[in-house]
C-alpha cells in the first residue's frame, strides 16, 4: 500500500500550504504504519490485517468528504506502510512535499522520533502507542493522542473492579519493558481507586513456539503451577502488552477467580462486538467498506481523520495555525459513537473518550463509571489529570 493515494473528492481546490479560504481548501493527509518484526500472536485469530488501521483511516476520509464537499473541501489520504528502518526517510519525503498533517501508527520511541521530525512542520496524530510516557516526559506540543493512554485503560478497569468490591488483587506482569511500565500504571490506578495488590508475580518470557501443540501442552502444565499458593484475591489483573502469557490465564489459574487485564476482562478504546450510541451504524459501515470487523486501531485512525475534518469545517478553511490551536481550544468537540462529546486536554494533548470493558463478545461495562465525578469532566477521571502531569511542552 506504499504511496497508494486516495483522493475522495475530486475538486480542484487550493493547496493548505496557501491562503486559506472560506471554500477552496486541500487537506493533505499521511497515514504511516510503522511494521516492525515481533513474535506472532498466540491465535490466529489475532492476527492483524493487512489494512489494520488504513481501513478506518479511508472510512475518516471518506466522511469527511461527504461533509467537506458543501464547502469545496477536499481530502486526501495517502496510507504508507514503512519498517523502521525507513520510517524517518519516508516522513522527511512526505513533509517535503507539503503534507502538514500525519497519523501514526507505530510504538511510543518511533511515535516520539515522527513527532520530532515533524517539528513545527506538522501536527502528528498518534493513533496506536498507549505509552504513559508519550503523555508526560516524552510529550511534544506537535503530538496529539487519539489512542487513549494506558492510565486511562487501568483506570477504567480499576474503576470497574472497585465498584464491584472486587478490591484484593493479584498482578501477573510480563518480563519486557513495556510490561513493566503497563504494571506499574496498574499500580498507580489500584491506589487512586482503593484496591489493594496482595501478590505481584512476573512471568518470564523464555520464548519457544507457543502456537504449536507442545506450546499449548507446555502452558497448559505451566498455569496452574505458576498460580499456585496465591494469597486470598478476588481478581487477578495481567499486565502484558507484548502479548505473551496473559491469553493462557483464563481457565488455568490453580484457584477459580476472574481474569482481566490482557486477558479476559480486556479495557479497550474499540470492539467488534460494540453497538450502543449509534456505534452500529458506525461498524455497518466499517464492516461493509473493509469486509471485517473494525479494531481499535481502526476507530483511532477513523478518529485522527475525523479531528481534521471537524475543525476544518468548523474553522470555514482555517490555516494550518487556526486548525491547530482550534482543536486544542474548548470551542471543539468530536461525536465518535462513544455517548458523549470528545476533547482534548490542553496539558499533554490526550483526546477524552470512554473505554470500553469488553469480555468476548460482550461489552461488560464502560468506564468511567457513573459513581466517579470530577469537578471539570467525568472523563477526566480516567488517565493523568491535570495536577498529575509530567508534560512540560
Amino acid at each position: 500500500m506504499k504511496g497508494l493515494t486516495r483522493s475522495l473528492c475530486g475538486l480542484a481546490l487550493l493547496c493548505l500550504c496557501g491562503p486559506a479560504l472560506a471554500e477552496g481548501t486541500e487537506y493533505r493527509v499521511a497515514v504511516i504504519r510503522v511494521d516492525a518484526p515481533g513474535p506472532m500472536p498466540i491465535s490466529r485469530a489475532d492476527l492483524p490485517p493487512k489494512d489494520l488501521g488504513f481501513a478506518g483511516a479511508d472510512l475518516g476520509t471518506a466522511d469527511n468528504s461527504t461533509t467537506g464537499a458543501f464547502v469545496g473541501q477536499t481530502f486526501v489520504t495517502e496510507d504508507i506502510v514503512v519498517s523502521p528502518e525507513t520510517a524517518e526517510a519516508e516522513l522527511q519525503r512526505i513533509l517535503d512535499s507539503g503534507v502538514t498533517y500525519i497519523v501514526t501508527l507505530a510504538d511510543a520511541a518511533m511515535t516520539v522520533k515522527l513527532a520530532d521530525l515533524a517539528g513545527d512542520r506538522a501536527l502528528v496524530f498518534n493513533a496506536l502507542a498507549t505509552d504513559d510516557v508519550l503523555r508526560g516526559k516524552d510529550c511534544r506540543a506537535n503530538l496529539l493522542h487519539v489512542a487513549p493512554s494506558d492510565a486511562m485503560l487501568t483506570d477504567a478497569l480499576a474503576q470497574y473492579l472497585a465498584l464491584k468490591r472486587w478490591d484484593e488483587v493479584v498482578m501477573i506482569e510480563g518480563s519486557h519493558a513495556e510490561d513493566m511500565a503497563l504494571a506499574a500504571s496498574y499500580r498507580r490506578s489500584a491506589e487512586k481507586f482503593g484496591l489493594t495488590i496482595v501478590e505481584e508475580r512476573v512471568y518470564v518470557d523464555t520464548g519457544g513456539a507457543r502456537r504449536t501443540d507442545t506450546g499449548h501442552v507446555q502452558v497448559q502444565k505451566q498455569m496452574p503451577v505458576f498460580t499456585q499458593e496465591l494469597p486470598a484475591h478476588d481478581v487477578i489483573i495481567a499486565a502484558d502488552h507484548a502479548g505473551v502469557f496473559a491469553a493462557w490465564l483464563p481457565y488455568h489459574t490453580w484457584d477459580a477467580r476472574p481474569v482481566t487485564g490482557s486477558a479476559g476482562l480486556v479495557p479497550a478504546s474499540w470492539s467488534g462486538v460494540f453497538e450502543a450510541w449509534g456505534a452500529t451504524q458506525f461498524q455497518t459501515r466499517f464492516e461493509k467498506a473493509a469486509g471485517r470487523f473494525a479494531r481499535s486501531e481502526d476507530l483511532q485512525a477513523w478518529m485522527a481523520l475525523r479531528v481534521i475534518g471537524e475543525a476544518a469545517m468548523r474553522t470555514k478553511g482555517g490555516d494550518f495555525n487556526t486548525m491547530h490551536d482550534f482543536i486544542l481550544s474548548d470551542a471543539f468537540d468530536l461525536a465518535a459513537f462513544k455517548g458523549q462529546k470528545l476533547t482534548f486536554r490542553d496539558w499533554d494533548g490526550q483526546l477524552r473518550q470512554p473505554i470500553l470493558l469488553v469480555a468476548g463478545n460482550v461489552v461488560a461495562s464502560v468506564s468511567p463509571q457513573d459513581e466517579y465525578l470530577h469537578q471539570v469532566s467525568q472523563l477526566d477521571t480516567l488517565g493523568i489529570d491535570r495536577p498529575e502531569t509530567e508534560c512540560q511542552k
